[in-house]
């Protein structure tokens, strides 16, 4: 136990959001299917297993890409626009993640941060396998219209993520802060 251990502490400091996959380079979905089932004993309240993962596709794909760039192209002009779709159309593999909506507010946050649990046990899983992903939260994933081209009825679900994966081309340095300096001890 201690080596499983070792190994998933390991893991979980070794893993890294990445930017920049090698191009052309898919993972088998077999793979991707393995990391979303083992992703799924993600604790939940009352087992409502309020997830829902969606494959996108080559058209879903180039769809949110362009929507992507119209909004660039009035917010940040026609380099930066066309610069960050070409960078898009290149990321290999793309998921979704939705979380089931509910009226309960509280039932809801629950819900949602049990989403959050299974795409970061995903995204462990994926990283053990030596594949990369980066969580995407970006404006796009807000818009109206991004609903429709991934076909997610809004008032059902909400999304908690678009996950890009594929191999790192490059795997960034990071550091984080000592204990000491997120951790309270209360009397």
């Amino acid at each position: 136990m201690t080596n499983k251990m070792m190994d998933l502490e390991e893991i979980i400091k070794s893993r890294r959001t990445i930017h920049d996959f090698i191009p052309g380079q898919i993972p088998d979905i077999s793979v991707i299917k393995e990391a979303m089932a083992t992703a799924c004993w993600a604790p939940n309240h009352h087992l409502s297993e309020p997830w829902h993962f969606y494959s996108l596709g080559q058209e879903t794909k180039s769809s949110i890409c362009e929507l992507n760039k119209e909004t660039l192209l009035e917010t940040k002009g026609v380099e930066a626009a066309e610069k960050k779709y070409k960078r898009w159309m290149d990321i290999p593999g793309w998921l979704l993640v939705t979380c089931q909506k509910s009226n309960d507010e509280l039932l809801f946050q629950e819900d949602y941060a049990a989403c959050c649990c299974v795409i970061q046990n995903m995204m462990l899983c994926l990283w053990d396998k030596g594949i990369g992903t980066k969580w995407s939260t970006g404006p796009v994933t807000r818009e109206d219209q991004f609903y429709d081209l991934v076909w997610v009825n809004k008032d059902l679900e909400k999304v908690v993520g678009l996950i890009w994966y594929g191999y790192p081309a490059d795997v960034p340095k990071t550091i984080r802060k000592p204990l000491q300096q997120v951790f309270t001890e209360l009397p």
